[in-house]
């Protein structure tokens, strides 16, 4: 089988499930169920090839064959770990993968906190507070209006971490409310919130229409590569 055979077995793959896919669009159907099967298999398996090659041979088989007694001493914990994970499918035995399970949630809880921490939390003060260094900024708004979008930033940052602020005190008639500067911040806040939600969605729905462009494409294509 020559290189041009392979390329059009695969060309006649890509526009059975394209149109598989697209059959969705007449609801949902066995076509659309097997399409999305396939695609839910095939990213399984190769998510486990990804594992089994990047991950447990290089990380856990390899030092516990080849490796030093340090090496061999350390591979043995994740490899506790995972045994001990495999109890969880026992009803009877499920508290000894406890212990697993808890080093999980643990370790992810950690890395997750520490990413919004360091990654979100500081870079967000970081974005707000660098546009008010004008003499470093290379923009072409000149300092008045570098320092005007800086204090926009810096306001739409504000009002939107006080939009999730709620907190409130109590009136003399013993309701809640909140003060009117934090009801006017998170008003503001509101607005950027909606603004920002606004963008992101016409960015997803035109990432969306381009593919669909993109798909209807190579429909085109291929039909006209299948036509003598």
């Amino acid at each position: 089988m020559n290189i041009m055979d392979v390329d059009f077995a695969w060309t006649a793959v890509a526009f059975i499930l394209t149109l598989l896919t697209l059959s969705y669009l007449l609801g949902d159907n066995p076509l659309f169920r097997l399409a999305a099967y396939l695609f839910v298999g095939v990213s399984a398996g190769y998510i486990a090839i990804i594992l089994l090659n990047e991950v447990i041979t290089p990380r856990l088989i390899v030092p516990l064959i080849f490796g030093s007694p340090a090496e061999k001493l350390l591979a043995l914990v994740p490899t506790v770990l995972s045994v001990l994970l495999l109890f969880k499918l026992s009803p009877r035995l499920t508290t000894l993968g406890n212990p697993s399970m808890a080093f999980l949630v643990g370790s992810g809880a950690a890395v997750i906190i520490s990413g919004a921490v360091s990654g979100t939390l500081f870079g967000q003060i970081g974005a707000a507070i660098q546009p008010f260094a004008l003499s470093q900024s290379g923009s072409n708004l000149g300092a008045g209006g570098q320092l005007l979008a800086a204090v926009f930033l810096l306001i739409g940052t504000v009002s939107t971490l006080i939009y999730f602020q709620f907190s409130a005190r109590r009136n003399a008639a013993q309701q809640t409310s909140r003060t009117a500067p934090v009801q006017m911040a998170a008003f503001v806040g509101q607005i950027f919130i909606a603004i920002a939600l606004g963008a992101l969605y016409a960015g997803i729905l035109a990432a969306a229409l381009t593919a669909l462009i993109e798909r209807f494409d190579f429909l085109r294509t291929a039909i006209q590569t299948f036509l003598p």
